[in-house]
């Protein structure tokens, strides 16, 4: 698995040098931007056993904080750098905080709860006009290096290839250990000493803090924010991204985020020549249906249950020949 993950890494890392494509360069640059998202909630949904569904709070934050560095300064490599220090300082205070009142509660109050704070950002966005600019949002500069498309292609591409190997170190650690305990068995896990509580919150503020990296990526991308970043639409692409790669495999977000992302833009492309692709979105839940039909773990999930399975006959038949 990981001489495939180095050789796709390594094949990406070389595309846009040996295929020009715009609209290629951007739809990747999307897939990875959504990938470091999905990752982010996978270590809440996968990992922890966490159901969120204000998960775009810190996506927004992310999306907010460079615009508005961007607007109201100059567009420097210095101000970015700032912008980006005061979205990781930000995202892990507000989850901080969101993980200490809300994670008491259990399975979907837990998730309701979210859903609330998470509307609570985007009624301040809204209502904030003097420096949000209300639904309308606003256009920004960004700086000089970011304007060129392979740049930013390739930043996105090693931010998430980075985040990829932080959270795969992250969740075979004894932290992440536990976290995959508590997903397991929370009672059992606390009876063993374990103080779940702050467990979890160590969980939210990492997976909280990533989220606001990929919303200030998404935000370079368009060069454009509004209220959109904080929609519940944000945190529902996140969750169909791991269901269909596969929870708790971090790999299965990248390949969810993919095939979302491929699928969005074959749709629309179908609907500018086919009418009956107008209503895209239908086609959309019907292929979202089909892989969870055919995969119900997930792509990599049910693969690696299914190659798990042929090893274990192998092996039985292996035995059983040096038996006999």
């Amino acid at each position: 698995m990981t001489a495939i993950i180095l050789v796709v890494a390594a094949f990406l890392l070389l595309l846009p040098f040996v295929y020009e494509s715009r609209n290629l360069m951007i739809l990747l640059t999307q897939v990875f931007v959504f990938s470091i998202f999905a990752m982010s909630y996978d270590l809440l949904l996968g990992f922890t056993g966490i159901v969120s569904f204000g998960h775009a709070m810190f996506f927004g934050i992310g999306a907010y904080s460079i615009g508005i560095f961007m607007k109201r300064f100059e567009p420097t490599l210095g101000y970015f750098l700032l912008a980006v220090m005061t979205t990781l300082a930000l995202t892990a205070i507000v989850s901080f905080i969101v993980g200490l009142l809300t994670l008491r509660l259990k399975s979907h109050f837990y998730a309701m709860l979210t859903l609330s704070l998470s509307g609570l950002f985007l009624v301040l966005a809204e209502k904030w006009r003097s420096m949000t600019y209300g639904n309308d949002g606003f256009t920004f500069r960004v700086p000089e290096m970011f304007i060129d498309r392979t740049n930013f292609y390739l930043l996105c591409l090693f931010v998430m290839v980075a985040v990829f190997l932080i959270l795969k170190r992250f969740t075979n650690s004894p932290l992440g250990r536990v976290l995959q305990a508590i997903r397991e068995n929370e009672q059992r896990t606390e009876s063993l000493g374990f103080h779940v509580l702050h467990y979890k919150i160590a969980a939210s503020v990492v997976s909280g803090v990533l989220a606001g990296i990929a919303g200030i990526l998404y935000a370079i991308s368009l060069r454009f924010v509004n209220t959109s970043v904080f929609a519940m639409d944000i945190t529902l692409d996140a969750l169909l991204m791991t269901i269909i790669g596969g929870v708790g495999t971090l790999v299965g977000a990248i390949i969810g985020a993919g095939l979302i992302e491929f699928a969005h833009h074959w749709l629309t492309e179908l609907a500018k020549d086919h009418v009956i692709f107008e209503r895209w979105i239908i086609f959309f839940g019907i292929i979202y249906i089909l892989v969870v039909m055919f995969f119900p773990k997930g792509i990599v999930g049910t693969l690696s249950t299914l190659t798990w399975k042929r090893k274990k006959q192998h092996a039985v038949k292996k035995e059983e020949k040096v038996a006999g």
